[in-house]
């Protein structure tokens, strides 16, 4: 393995790093944010006129390839002239806005089903108590429902969040400079995969255990009440 090519392009990579990590980022904060709206929605309201395009937008997302999503936004967007003609175009014609804008509404709809299962899932003693308190939805929603619900997600919560790393590999499909992408260039100039790609890889698995490291600190934490009842049964 020649650590020269390595060396010679960190800067490259470096580059990628901080791509990669960027549209991790953004990408999960709105998505968080999507996800949290639609997934109280769905367990909220039975007027179909707002859960059925929310249910379709969820299917289609969670039932179709991201790369074929990021091609539909980064090449189709361009055929319509409605989007071309507006303030829209600005934004549609960057491959990092069309790369962010997939990977937010991507991870949404399948944060939304995480969050709409842990809703559904709230202990019945926690909202009876809340109830003799004499809270309102509103305020039974945000100081029990949502906090007892985002504390059980977590752990399916972070695979997901993981996944989404993994996923802004096919930034550099179209022309972002994300980890992958910064393999592929090294490789178009040196004809050297193995060391192209092993770094990537690399990189990878150093952010996901990271990460990982991260969200286990805080499942310990926040999920330290469950543990210990878990092992006062055992």
């Amino acid at each position: 393995m020649n650590y020269s090519i390595i060396l010679e392009n960190a800067g490259i990579y470096w580059e990628g790093i901080g791509n990669t990590l960027e549209l991790v980022s953004l990408s999960v904060f709105f998505g968080f944010f999507i996800a949290v709206i639609l997934a109280v929605i769905l367990t909220n309201s039975t007027n179909l006129f707002l859960t059925l395009p929310i249910r379709a937008f969820v299917y289609f997302f969670r039932g179709t390839p991201l790369l074929i999503q990021m091609f539909l936004v980064y090449y189709g967007m361009g055929q319509f002239d409605w989007i071309k003609s507006t303030f829209l175009w600005d934004y549609f014609k960057e491959a990092h806005f069309c790369a962010l804008f997939v990977f937010a509404l991507n991870t949404g709809a399948y944060t939304t089903e995480i969050f709409r299962g842990s809703i559904i899932n709230t202990p019945r003693g926690e909202i009876e108590a809340a109830k003799a308190a004499g809270m309102s939805q509103l305020l039974m929603l945000r100081r029990i429902i949502l906090p007892s619900s985002f504390r059980r997600a977590l752990p399916a919560y972070g695979n997901e969040i993981i996944f989404m790393l993994h996923g802004t590999a096919l930034a550099s499909v179209i022309t972002i400079v994300d980890i992958t992408g910064a393999a592929r260039i090294v490789n178009s100039r040196f004809y050297s995969p193995y060391e192209a790609f092993v770094t990537a890889g690399l990189l990878y698995m150093t952010i996901t255990f990271s990460m990982v490291w991260v969200l286990k600190r805080m499942e310990n934490r926040w999920l330290a009440h469950l543990q210990r009842n878990g092992s006062s049964r055992g």
